[in-house]
């Protein structure tokens, strides 16, 4: 009887999975660009989140971010592919990036080996994208095939989402990926909007009158999605905002009794759009 052949799982840098649960579960990563002036770097790669902050807050310049090339979508399939995997490709909100186009366009010219990589459109960016990951991760160390995998990230990007506050929406504005919190544009004064992710775009959720309250906001709404369908697990990522992501985390841990946490920084492709001080409560409930 033939060997089956392994899955191997691709994402992109916006999952945010910490390098321990990458190595684990043998996750590929490929990473998004950072246009800033004359100078391009590599989410996470050559510039990293504590680095990127701190320049962020001096410099005139802004960066901007670029998706990943096609050509480089299909090397990274084609390497995994020449190591007898089948490819599971799951990527960053094709309504925030040309990304998951990329991969689905490599893909396409991989003709010889198609039926060989699935790609996923995760609808969805941070850990609300890296819950699907590494869900579909476990189920490829487990042995599971190419399709039961693809359907394992679907059905945990279906019970997944992000709430966040951000100190400003300039940043969003300016990246062109404010969506319909664009409503809110201009009727921000002394309040801070709750937002989320819904159906791959941004849109509010409500205003409120202090980051800490906002902050409460977020762990309330998220515990009302996910009452009574356990397990619950919790991600914070956030924008060189250590101190309220610790009391993110802490907070909605004592309402939802979560069975898996995270907390990680959001790497500069995200924070560029999000900007400083941004957090985010990443959930992820009823998936074993």
């Amino acid at each position: 009887m033939a060997r089956m052949s392994k899955v191997a799982i691709l994402t992109d840098s916006t999952a945010y999975l910490p390098q321990t649960l990458l190595d684990q579960y043998q996750i590929h990563v490929v990473p998004l660009g950072i246009i800033w002036g004359e100078e391009t770097y590599q989410d996470g790669v050559d510039l990293k989140a504590e680095d990127f902050y701190r320049r962020l807050s001096t410099s005139r310049v802004m960066p901007t971010t670029s998706q990943i090339p096609v050509a480089v979508m299909q090397q990274a399939f084609q390497s995994l592919l020449d190591q007898d995997f089948h490819v599971l490709g799951i990527f960053i909100s094709s309504k925030f990036s040309g990304t998951y186009q990329s991969a689905v366009q490599a893909r396409e010219e991989l003709a010889h080996a198609a039926e060989r990589v699935a790609v996923v459109d995760s609808l969805t960016t941070t850990m609300a994208m890296g819950w699907p990951v590494l869900t579909a991760a476990r189920a490829a160390q487990a042995g599971e095939s190419l399709d039961r995998c693809r359907k394992a990230a679907e059905n945990a990007r279906d019970h997944s989402g992000v709430l966040f506050v951000v100190e400003t929406l300039e940043f969003l504005r300016r990246g062109g990926r404010i969506g319909g919190a664009q409503a809110l544009l201009g009727n921000l004064l002394n309040v801070k909007p709750v937002l989320q992710m819904q159906d791959g775009r941004i849109e509010p959720v409500e205003k409120v009158r202090t980051k800490r309250k906002a902050m409460q906001r977020v762990v309330d709404v998220v515990a009302e999605r996910v009452s009574a369908q356990s397990p619950v697990r919790l991600a914070v990522a956030h924008a060189d905002s250590a101190a309220d992501a610790a009391w993110l985390m802490d907070t909605a841990k004592a309402q939802m009794s979560p069975i898996e946490t995270l907390v990680c920084p959001l790497s500069p492709v995200i924070g560029t759009h999000a900007g400083p001080g941004t957090v985010s409560l990443n959930y992820m409930c009823g998936v074993e």
